[in-house]
């Protein structure tokens, strides 16, 4: 790694921390984000700066800082536009004013590092980080992730209504899809909690590789590659697609079509207050409501297909 990094400071609405931090990693070469000084004891936040998003980006290819100044302006402009054009407002993304320093490369990794605990989900699933050791209690199911590089860390409310999903509602033996992997972190909990065959795809090729070695830690076979809901011929007993409101709208015939008869469905990474949008869509696919689960300011929905 090189001896000089660069971190950035972006003022943000807490809520979209995950849809921002993605255009980072998406974009550049980013090492790890964190809500500024936010530190996890069992889910309940000890203390955060509220609003600052920390993002911590490697400087290989040795790129001036004006140069990497320009290209974080120009690309959070198009995506800030291309948000605003799918129908979020300026109060929910925050202001998205920044600072770009840099700094000697020093021991940050190991300080960030400090700032996670074991997240307990449910009282049966807990989500550990990979340099803590941690002993299960009997009968709980742990994963092993490194937080912060990838999407679906198990700290985030859309991720943990996921999870719930699949512990009330898979079963043993079901084939299970995950659009939108991310991590791979609903993968693995699938398969650890008995799926007999497990497939996830995302858009974003930089997070295969990833999801492939959490999969290789955990010690679980699952399918990941790069591809969207459309592109998929089989069909499951249970799908989680934890993905944005406006773009679960946009793809609900396409998640219905890999959902077999009676399958069921999570749907989670809703805002309640876009929660309407998502349920015109299932309604409009003729999905039937099992349960909506609420976390914070964060909706889901358990769908099954009825015909």
């Amino acid at each position: 790694m090189a001896d000089l990094y660069y971190e950035l400071r972006l003022q943000i609405n807490p809520e979209m921390e995950d849809l921002i931090a993605e255009i980072f990693f998406e974009n550049f070469d980013c090492e790890g984000v964190v809500l500024a000084e936010e530190t996890y004891k069992d889910l309940e936040m000890v203390s955060t700066t509220e609003g600052t998003l920390k993002v911590f980006l490697r400087n290989e290819y040795g790129d001036s800082y004006e140069d990497l100044l320009y290209d974080i302006e120009n690309v959070l402009d198009l995506s800030r536009e291309e948000f605003l054009s799918r129908g979020l407002t300026e109060d929910e993304l925050g202001s998205w004013e920044f600072i770009l320093e840099e700094k000697e490369n020093q021991d940050w990794s190991k300080k960030w590092k400090e700032k996670w605990d074991v997240t307990h989900v449910t009282d049966k699933i807990a989500v550990v980080p990979d340099w803590i050791e941690y002993q299960p209690k009997e009968g709980e199911v742990t994963i092993k992730l490194e937080p912060g590089c990838a999407f679906g860390t198990g700290t985030h409310q859309t991720t943990q209504l996921c999870m719930k999903a699949l512990e009330k509602y898979m079963k043993k033996g079901d084939e299970v899809a995950d659009i939108g992997m991310g991590s791979g972190i609903l993968s693995i909990l699938a398969k650890k909690l008995g799926a007999s065959f497990v497939y996830g795809c995302d858009n974003d090729e930089t997070v295969i590789d990833v999801a492939r070695e959490n999969a290789v830690k955990n010690s679980v076979e699952c399918e990941f590659e790069l591809g969207t809901a459309d592109k998929v011929t089989k069909q499951f007993d249970f799908v989680c697609a934890n993905i944005l409101h406006f773009v679960l709208a946009e793809i609900m015939g396409d998640l219905k079509n890999i959902m077999k008869l009676e399958a069921l469905m999570s749907l989670s990474g809703i805002l309640y207050e876009k929660r309407d949008m998502v349920i015109e869509a299932y309604e409009r696919e003729g999905l039937e409501l099992v349960e909506e689960i609420q976390q914070d300011q964060w909706t889901s929905f358990i769908v099954r297909r009825v015909d």
